[in-house]
């Protein structure tokens, strides 16, 4: 009996956070401290030890990383808690404050390591249009993930994606495209 053989995307390493230092404290004034101290009473809260550290090197944004030892409930099932938790952040820095800062929160990685596997999660369904020449729905997905596959499939010979359904259950489909054929029609030539 002969194993099919695969033909996978190479393993790309996620871009890891390892800190080789202890997390700055900021000050509480600026939006890098009050992110900061938010998720420091949210995690104790939580009941979880973590480190929280904040990159406000770019203007108008700010990188948090978060380590520890147990934050798989603060992930949450496919990054819910983590998104629910980043949406929380964003609101209780910039509530009342005139200028916006994107707040992007991470744990572990967590994000990296799911863009990663959304895009091979991507190509395998758009082998699988191709090879059955059928549509593939993926599963329910938020607006970030969505539009990671979209991306990762742009650019995807015989396959296009589209996005269906509505929040909370919006899922991208992975649709076969016929290649397109030169027309058999006799090509008229004139002679001068």
């Amino acid at each position: 009996e002969e194993s099919e053989k695969r033909d996978f995307a190479p393993m790309v390493p996620a871009e890891t956070f390892a800190p080789t230092e202890p997390p700055v404290i900021h000050p509480e004034d600026t939006p890098a401290g009050r992110a900061q101290k938010f998720l420091m009473d949210v995690t104790d809260r939580m009941g979880v030890k973590v480190d929280v550290y904040v990159d406000d090197s770019k203007a108008d944004n700010l990188s948090i990383h978060m380590i520890g030892d147990t934050l798989g409930i603060l992930i949450g099932r496919r990054g819910e808690t983590l998104d629910a938790i980043q949406h929380l952040t964003n609101y209780a820095v910039n509530r009342g404050s005139d200028k916006h800062m994107h707040i992007s929160v991470d744990a572990e990685s967590y994000r990296a390591k799911r863009e990663e596997s959304l895009v091979r999660l991507a190509e395998k369904m758009a082998a699988k249009a191709i090879k059955y020449k059928r549509s593939m729905a993926l599963e329910p997905m938020n607006s970030y993930e969505r539009h990671v596959i979209h991306t990762a499939l742009q650019d995807y010979e015989g396959v296009t994606t589209s996005s269906t359904g509505t929040e909370p259950n919006r899922r991208v489909v992975v649709s076969y495209e016929k290649p397109q054929r030169p027309s058999n029609k006799p090509v008229s030539r004139e002679w001068s």
